[in-house]
């Protein structure tokens, strides 16, 4: 359960400055405020797209959801 705590605690910062730094180098003319919202944003898509997968994945495994475990 560690493993995946680590690898999101990793991943998604190491998304977000990525993205921001790669855009402060490819628009050089929008401000810092402006790169931080865009990766913001794209980050939090990221996460809700991941979370809709892992939700199907264990709605699809289950042949009920609520009393299965």
């Amino acid at each position: 359960m560690l493993l995946p705590l680590a690898w999101g605690s990793l991943l998604f910062p190491g998304l977000f400055g990525l993205c921001a730094w790669g855009l402060r180098r490819a628009r050089p003319a929008w401000t810092h405020n402006d790169c931080v919202l865009i990766s913001t944003r794209l980050v939090s898509s990221v996460q809700a797209v991941l979370a809709t997968g892992s939700g199907i994945a264990i709605i699809r495994s289950c042949s009920h959801v609520i009393t299965d475990s």
